[in-house]
């Protein structure tokens, strides 16, 4: 072996390194900034995600992208085995309650509150570095398996080493302070979940293959379908440490490497043309969308807590935020039981969206009549959704059916309501898909950009323009902090001139840029 080749073999490890110093500091620092509040620390991992991103351009550390940092890349394309752990818990709840289905309480694993970090107790470091290790030795699997690498193909003779790294890291990090039933059944849980996840995405990608002739739907949209039925059909099924983790760091770090990505492209995104209008509508798009849907969850339905508003929120826009604030416990033990269920009703819809917009793709703009249609649809659940809602009056089960019907009627509405405003413009049919994925931080429609749904531009520069919106996280969060710590309750004043402002900006961005 030459020099040169020890000096590159080196290097991989050092990118290893990198990421265990780039990421899981990240996700910590992120907690610890907002231990003692009520505030969840995805808004933290936003702002250091696209500072570390900026900072190491401007540094000349690295170029835009960060193909300097390959890991890094990698990490961030695992959004799609985030995913597949929330659907399958999705799964299971949908079908305890359409089938009354009564599951003992899971007392398997009694986490330790020995806090090994200031925000972090010592289970959940554990679930963060082993989300890292799981993420990475499933990303690596699955590109042996399935020969993909894309721009990654750099890394592609060291797939297998980086699967055996991640998997055997993912096993053998457990946290013996934890009370555990059974060590032995514990770990073969952990072994079991990664083996279904590695099933699902090799299922998903070749029905995605097979159905392309047809219609270009993503990979993502039959990853969500075969995970929530097996999650429906598995619904007894005890957490092991993998799904443990993955839900509770999963997609923290998966944004993190995101937006680490997204920040590093700040400088170049604004010199292309026409991304001022993308980036604006992104901006007052998220207030619109977000907080358009609250106030009427507030004004109608006479719903002002986060137990409500934090899960149909993240269910009706599909929304990365507070999807891995909910799941990760942050608005409460209610909103995080129900989160799951209001992210997997709206897959019905997906297969409009990708359908639709796959066809889209191919004409080169909005497919019209079949989005009026489904717009309208939007309209009238979302209605129906606000009168159950209102007429719930604090009972458990009323609340969850109204908000699955709430979930799906207003993502019809954002996403096709958005695409048309958006189509009404000057705006570039994929253009308008990075704008409106970005205006409601939707994971889905993120993540089939980022497979390359609309052309490698754009699944090139979705990092960075899902990412923009980080400057109305800060509000989106903070509201729902000031409402943790308000036993729930949302401010309802700053709601209403937030929605006003937001109609106000997805207007200007429109007609004005």
């Amino acid at each position: 072996m030459d020099m040169i080749e020890q000096i590159s073999h080196l290097q991989l490890l050092n990118q290893f390194w990198i990421i265990l110093l780039f990421l899981i500091p990240m996700v910590l620092i992120s907690r610890t900034v907002v231990a003692g509040t009520r505030y969840s620390p995805i808004l933290i991992i936003v702002i250091f995600g696209l500072a570390m991103g900026y900072i190491l351009v401007i540094s000349d550390v690295a170029t835009p992208g960060l193909p300097e940092f390959p890991f890094v890349n990698l990490m961030a394309g695992t959004t799609i085995i985030a995913l597949i752990a929330t659907f399958f818990v999705g799964g299971q709840e949908l079908r305890k309650i359409l089938g009354k289905k009564e599951v003992d309480k899971d007392d398997f694993v009694v986490p330790s509150d020995e806090e090994t970090v200031l925000g972090t107790s010592r289970t959940q470091f554990v679930f963060i570095i082993r989300a890292l290790f799981i993420l990475l030795g499933i990303e690596g699997v699955s590109r042996i398996l399935l020969g993909t690498g894309g721009n990654l193909n750099e890394l592609s003779n060291y797939y297998p080493l980086i699967a055996y790294i991640g998997l055997i890291g993912s096993i053998i990090l457990i946290d013996n302070k934890a009370k555990i039933k059974n060590k032995h059944q514990y770990i073969r849980k952990g072994v079991i979940e990664i083996f279904m996840i590695i099933v699902v995405l090799f299922l998903s990608f070749h029905v995605a293959a097979i159905i392309q002739p047809l219609i270009a739907l993503p990979q993502i949209f039959f990853a969500m379908m075969i995970s929530a039925a097996l999650g429906a059909i598995c619904y007894r099924w005890h957490f092991g440490p993998t799904l443990r983790s993955l839900l509770f760091a999963g997609i923290p770090v998966v944004l993190a490497g995101n937006f680490m990505v997204g920040g590093s492209r700040i400088g170049d995104a604004f010199a292309i043309e026409g991304m001022n209008s993308v980036l604006t509508y992104g901006f007052f798009g998220q207030l619109f969308w977000m907080f358009g849907g609250i106030a009427l969850l507030i004004w109608i339905a006479k719903t002002a807590n986060a137990r409500n508003l934090a899960p149909g929120m993240a269910g009706a826009l599909s929304h990365s935020g507070l999807t891995g604030a909910c799941t990760a416990g942050d608005f409460g033990s209610i909103a995080a039981k129900r989160a799951p269920i209001m992210i997997n009703i709206p897959f019905f819809g997906h297969i409009f969206v990708f359908s639709i917009l796959a066809v889209s793709a191919d004409l080169g703009k909005l497919w019209i009549i079949p989005t009026i249609i489904l717009v309208l649809i939007g309209i009238g659940l979302t209605i129906l959704s606000l009168i159950k809602m209102r007429n719930a009056n604090g009972n458990d089960a009323k609340e969850v059916n109204a908000l699955m019907i709430f979930s799906f009627g207003w993502q019809i509405m954002a996403v096709f309501g958005g695409l048309f405003l958006l189509s009404l413009s000057q705006m570039p049919f994929d253009y308008a898909a990075m704008a409106q994925s970005s205006a409601i931080s939707h994971f889905g429609l993120f993540a089939a950009i980022q497979e390359g749904m609309f052309g490698a531009d754009a699944a090139l520069l979705i990092p960075f323009i899902f990412s923009m919106p980080f400057l109305v996280h800060p509000l989106v969060f903070f509201m729902f902090g000031r409402a943790m710590e308000n036993d729930g309750e949302m401010p309802i004043k700053p709601v209403y001139v937030l929605a006003i402002i937001g109609v106000v900006g997805v207007i200007g961005s429109l007609f004005i840029f």
